[in-house]
């Protein structure tokens, strides 16, 4: 069994009767677990370093599931054959490298037959909303959890099967807070998550109050500058900082307090 509550999150999005390529894999404990519990009936786990590789193909032999794993050396989606498996995981890399190995992954062909991608970005998560509502894919679910004091934001993507809301529904309607353009929804909506604003947990507020504390120190440093770039800087960031603080101040009192 899983003891990572934060891996635990990512094998539950997996579909049933899955094909699985873990990207990124380290010692393959999601494929093992996956493969294991059945929900997958097989599985490649795919790493571009030696140490975390023989350490994965460790852990599928003493798991007693070589015949159904397979860890692979490569970079990123290289790994895999067009067609190979029809669910991707990426867990714990940053937003901008997520966002290239796709990509890398879908001018190569890597991503053929995949129809679901469930991804767990460090940082950058706006940057891997972008690159799915850009190419297509209808997010399906997001989840935001704590584990040792660090927050994880999980994003489930599909490929739009016909009756799917599409992205535009997602990111359009409603504005989050009263007054924005369709514009600023969007952007808002890219980087908090359009789920998330929608059921904010302790878990968000937590995140959130950490970020607005970063970019208030990002804020004094370029109050030290008189340049007219910096002054641009800091008023497109006083701008971020406002938008997060109104909708911190929209939710409940005890977990907005946090900020």
């Amino acid at each position: 069994m899983l003891t990572s509550k934060r891996l635990r999150a990512i094998a539950d999005y997996v579909r049933e009767g899955s094909r699985l390529a873990d990207i990124g894999s380290d010692h393959a404990l999601l494929p093992v677990e996956l493969v294991g519990r059945g929900t997958c009936p097989s599985a490649v786990a795919g790493e571009v370093n030696d140490g975390p590789l023989e350490a994965a193909r460790r852990g599928i032999a003493a798991a007693g599931l070589a015949s159904s794993i397979e860890a692979r050396k490569g970079d990123g989606l290289e790994v895999l054959r067009p067609g190979e498996a029809d669910t991707v995981t990426i867990a714990g890399m940053g937003g901008a490298l997520i966002v290239s190995i796709l990509e890398s992954g879908r001018v190569g062909g890597r991503l053929e037959g995949v129809s679901q991608l469930v991804l767990q970005p460090n940082v950058g998560e706006e940057l891997v909303r972008a690159w799915l509502l850009e190419h297509g894919w209808h997010l399906a679910g997001e989840t935001i959890l704590e584990e040792d004091g660090k927050v994880y934001e999980l994003l489930n993507a599909l490929r739009p099967a016909e009756g799917q809301a599409p992205n535009e529904e997602l990111y359009g309607g409603e504005p989050l807070l009263p007054g924005l353009s369709a514009e600023e929804d969007r952007k808002l909506k890219l980087r908090m998550g359009p789920y998330l604003t929608r059921r904010p947990s302790e878990a968000f507020a937590l995140k959130w109050s950490s970020e607005l504390r970063k970019l208030r120190g990002i804020e004094r440093q370029l109050e030290r500058s008189d340049t007219e770039e910096a002054a641009a800087r800091k008023r497109e960031l006083a701008q971020v900082i406002a938008r997060i603080e109104e909708v911190l101040e929209c939710m409940p009192t005890d977990m907005s307090s946090r900020s």
